[in-house]
């Protein structure tokens, strides 16, 4: 008697689940971004697998005329997703097309920011009217990606007094994809400068390439400091107690906020059973909260106006979405 009232319970949840699927889904999906959208449909595929496909004893419990209707489901997801493949697969052809296209507005960009070239109607006069000579003009725009990167709140957070002028050298910015491993990496060029050694500091994303784009880990620079020019670690010096036989101060080294520690992301253990359950969670958020930095160096390096980046990396170059392993 228990087992029968169990398995009218089961089935009486099941379709409870089905009848869900329903509810106001034309009204809600209308409101949704194209990303909650993409996740409805992806929960209604996984609702239709658990039901029609991994739990096969659920399916035969259903009367004949609704496990027609649930097949029927099955059909019309089955070309969605043949859709949707064919999309994606349009969609990289367009973006590599439309990438080729804004490569020299990239270098226009570079050589107008940097004093390579100068713009039309603009001139470099070292004379006054009177014949005095006078101090010539920055050449370029200075700063052009300091400012460019504060104007964005959450780069702004990361972005320390201190590091503002190592920032002050960086040149340029430039995304790429990659296919092997897939992912995407950012390439920050910088002048000489009196903090590291390193003109080009570089940040790579491997993901996994399923059907949702899962990042599996990140890859940065190691920064060539020069001596005393870290700005990652802080010295501290505290003095010694009374009574020391030691007398000079006892010197402490700590890591520090920095928009540099950005290079060194959060690494996966290669066994995941020496994480806790706290510790993975933790572990998780940091790699969520890289991630996101990097999409938004990525997406628009400065604030955007009516939809388009004013100046810092173009709205045109985007990584993929992610969801972290």
């Amino acid at each position: 008697m228990t087992d029968n009232n169990n398995n009218t319970t089961n089935n009486n949840k099941d379709q409870l689940d089905m009848s869900d699927l329903a509810v106001n889904l034309p009204a809600a999906a209308a409101a949704l971004s194209a990303e909650d959208r993409a996740g409805l449909v992806n929960a209604l595929k996984n609702k239709l697998q658990h039901l029609a496909g991994e739990h096969s004893d659920i399916l035969e419990s259903l009367t004949p005329v609704v496990r027609k209707r649930v097949e029927a489901l099955r059909e019309l997801q089955g070309q969605h997703d043949d859709l949707e493949a064919k999309f994606f697969e349009e969609r990289a052809a367009l973006e590599a097309k439309y990438q080729k296209l804004y490569e020299p507005l990239y270098t226009k960009r570079y050589d107008i920011v940097n004093g390579v070239v100068e713009v039309e109607g603009v001139t470099n006069e070292t004379t006054t009217e009177q014949g005095e000579e006078k101090e010539p003009e920055e050449k370029g725009v200075p700063n052009f990606w300091l400012t460019a990167m504060k104007t964005n709140e959450v780069l702004a957070e990361e972005i320390t007094e201190r590091d503002e002028g190592a920032l002050k050298y960086l040149k340029d910015i430039k995304w790429a994809r990659i296919d092997e491993p897939k992912g995407f990496k950012l390439d920050f060029f910088f002048d000489s400068n009196p903090f590291f050694k390193n003109t080009v500091l570089t940040k790579i994303y491997h993901m996994i390439d399923e059907d949702e784009p899962i990042l599996e880990k990140a890859i940065g620079t190691e920064i060539e400091w020069l001596p005393g020019k870290c700005l990652t670690q802080k010295i501290l010096k505290k003095k010694p107690k009374k009574g020391s036989k030691n007398a000079k101060p006892i010197t402490k080294t700590e890591t520090c906020d920095s928009f540099f520690n950005f290079f060194n992301p959060p690494q996966v253990p290669e066994d995941d059973d020496d994480l806790d359950e706290d510790a993975a969670e933790e572990l998780q958020n940091l790699m969520e909260q890289d991630y996101e930095i990097g999409s938004v160096v990525v997406t628009s390096s400065v604030s955007k106006k009516g939809g388009r980046a004013q100046a810092g990396v173009p709205a045109g170059e985007r990584p993929p979405e992610c969801k972290q392993q």
